[in-house]
């Protein structure tokens, strides 16, 4: 009898470990976080809007928060100590930070007389400071899941991947404002984005998870043809993310910044039947010189899946101080 009782509960013990995450991870069936990004953009930024922000969103209960690139204006240098100023600034987070990488940041670096850099040498170094171990920014971390443990894409430190709730978050290093498409270093990373996104996908499938969060710094410019020089170097990534979407059958939400214009929208059509896709969302954070930050929630109960708050903050409500009176935001 005593056997048959070892043996039952060993059987009930392989059972749940054999439960998809999503079943095990009831307790977080409710939880929220925040998205922002293209900030800080400068030093009224760094020394005033950003800090505020930051201030409310520590206060907040959240589960991490996510930036989805560029913390400087395109003309900026692309130097080291800007880098570093702006990590030990993440650090200020008192929740977990996941950070992607901006094109104002790299790709764009050598694009003037006031950044004379390499672009490639400036990823190397956004990665040596930003993506060490397998644990995100902020003063408590959170585990990430990296593209570079896979030996074949030893060098994409910066895509990321974690699970929080029964719900994938999926980073990608997919800069604007066209990708650095028809660049040397171009093929490489698009191949990596596309393995990424293909991996991610099956992962959330094979573990029955609720939804999927997509975040990249791009805006991808789904409104323009195929053709357009903007949006030639996120064709691949659009077909493979309509492709994904369509067969996973559950919410799908792609998060970016790029473009400073905050908005939440269905863009992404449907190549043969021409039709929108229903279950998927587009959400564009906020940008310099609008220093504000989305909540998103994830609730089982809801159909959806996500819902977002707009946080305005309010010390950040002076009218356009951020670049200056008379002058126009800088979106780059």
């Amino acid at each position: 009898m005593q056997r048959l009782l070892a043996l039952g509960f060993l059987i009930l013990l392989a059972a749940g470990c054999a439960m998809p995450p999503a079943q095990r991870t009831t307790r977080n069936a409710r939880f929220d976080f925040a998205l922002i990004g293209d900030v800080p953009y400068n030093e009224f930024d760094a020394t005033n809007s950003f800090p505020n922000m930051i201030a409310e969103i520590n206060r907040a209960r959240l589960a991490f928060v996510v930036h989805d690139g560029d913390i400087k204006a395109g003309a900026t240098p692309c130097s080291d100590e800007l880098f570093h100023r702006c990590y030990e600034q993440f650090q200020t987070f008192k929740h977990p930070l996941v950070y992607l990488f901006g094109d104002n940041e790299w790709s764009d670096c050598g694009g003037s007389k006031t950044n004379a850099y390499d672009p490639n040498e400036r990823l190397m170094k956004l990665r040596e400071i930003f993506t060490k171990g397998d644990r995100s920014l902020g003063q408590r971390t959170l585990r990430l899941e990296r593209q570079s443990d896979n030996p074949a894409y030893a060098a994409y430190r910066e895509n990321v991947r974690w699970v929080n709730g029964g719900v994938l978050f999926s980073g990608f290093n997919i800069p604007g404002s066209a990708n650095n498409y028809g660049k040397p270093e171009f093929g490489p990373r698009n191949k990596a984005n596309l393995a990424w996104l293909q991996e991610s996908f099956a992962a959330a499938s094979r573990d029955n998870l609720h939804a999927i969060m997509l975040i990249i710094q791009a805006n991808p410019h789904f409104d323009l043809g195929r053709t357009n020089r903007l949006r030639a170097g996120f064709n691949d990534f659009i077909d493979a993310l309509e492709r994904e979407t369509i067969r996973f059958k559950r919410p799908v939400v792609l998060v970016h910044g790029d473009s400073h214009y905050f908005r939440i929208d269905k863009p992404l059509m449907g190549a043969k039947s021409r039709r929108r896709i229903e279950n998927f969302t587009r959400v564009e954070t906020f940008g310099n010189p609008d220093v504000h930050w989305l909540r998103a929630r994830v609730d089982w109960r809801d159909p959806n899946i996500f819902s977002f708050e707009q946080k305005i903050v309010p010390q950040n409500l002076v009218n356009h101080r951020a670049v200056g009176p008379g002058v126009p935001a800088e979106v780059d």
